[in-house]
């Protein structure tokens, strides 16, 4: 299932912005959608000045930033608002969610402006806010992301899980907070090996699979999408051909399903992502296909085990489900 990523704006202010394109940030030259390597970096520039501007790299592009970014802008990377989380970072305007900010970022969003939905900015809104950098998503098409890097510089932040540091580095970087990303990300490389020191012999030769229910329907992802680095990657668990065979997100019938027959198996399930089927999870629960599934049958279903808006390829989810998965049966059954 596709998603449309679109402007939500008037063409009296793309006009606007057009003839006011020389007065905010140089957009980043050949923006693109397409995903950062995972060898990504965010640097400063040594010759950079440390009160005045500065070039940043990231994703092989190089950015001109302030020495601090005190107006931050996230519209459409649901990465960046969990980086924001933890690093208390609380941008000028920020994503909704059905028009309102949800809960999970309610501790950064106290004095946010709503700057539209995940998949629709609202430059109009995003202009007036006079952001020192916008931190996008890379899943926005490229006319998109020049269009908005005429208000000020724009990032097209990675939304493939293997760059998870980078992005948390880059925020880190942008508002002055290095030091509390590298701690995070020092302190949960080190829980992480402690928790595979406990589960792998519990998930070695075992199916696991993590999927996602979207409107009305089930979908699993690539192995360096979603919480699958964590499970694979990272705890140790065995890869299934469907998931290393997944190019993006993918549609996975019961049927399907019910065929891989995975021991322990992840689902999230958001009311938001579902309202046109907001019962088709426990209908999906109540199938007898699903309850002969092995994970089920044998009280290894994990439903919700963090926020079901969660990202999953970010630092603040993968510190959440390893946080989850210390207090399940998973660990008690080693």
């Amino acid at each position: 299932m596709k998603k449309l990523w679109t402007l939500s704006i008037s063409t009296a202010v793309l006009l606007g912005l057009t003839a006011c394109g020389g007065k905010g940030a140089p957009a980043p030259a050949a923006a693109t959608a397409t995903p950062v390597s995972s060898t990504a970096v965010a640097t400063a520039a040594p010759q950079a000045a440390a009160s005045g501007p500065r070039v940043i790299k990231y994703g092989g592009k190089e950015y001109t930033v302030p020495a601090k970014a005190e107006r931050v802008v996230i519209t459409g990377a649901f990465e960046s608002m969990e980086d924001a989380l933890l690093l208390d970072v609380k941008p000028v305007g920020a994503i909704t969610v059905g028009g309102k900010f949800p809960p999970l970022f309610a501790s950064i969003t106290d004095k946010a402006e709503g700057v539209g939905e995940k998949a629709q900015p609202n430059l109009e809104t995003i202009l007036k806010l006079k952001p020192d950098v916008i931190l996008m998503s890379t899943k926005f098409p490229a006319e998109t992301i020049e269009k908005i890097g005429k208000i000020a510089t724009t990032i097209p932040v990675s939304h493939i899980s293997t760059d998870w540091e980078n992005n948390l580095s880059l925020l880190g970087d942008l508002t002055g907070k290095q030091d509390k990303a590298k701690q995070v990300l020092d302190t949960y490389k080190k829980d992480a090996k402690a928790l595979k020191d406990k589960i792998g012999p519990v998930l070695k030769d075992k199916k696991v699979l993590a999927l996602r229910v979207r409107a009305g329907s089930m979908f699993i992802y690539p192995e360096d999408v979603f919480f699958n680095p964590s499970i694979y990657a990272e705890l140790g668990a065995a890869v299934p051909n469907e998931v290393k065979q997944a190019k993006a997100q993918q549609n996975i019938s019961l049927e399907k399903l019910s065929e891989i027959n995975p021991d322990y198996l992840f689902i999230q399930f958001s009311e938001d992502e579902n309202k046109e089927t907001p019962k088709v999870f426990e209908e999906l629960k109540n199938n007898p296909i699903f309850k002969s599934i092995n994970a089920v049958k044998n009280d290894q279903l994990y439903t919700n085990v963090v926020d079901p808006l969660t990202q999953g390829g970010t630092a603040y989810s993968k510190i959440k489900f390893l946080e989850a998965l210390n207090k399940s049966k998973l660990v008690q059954a080693k």
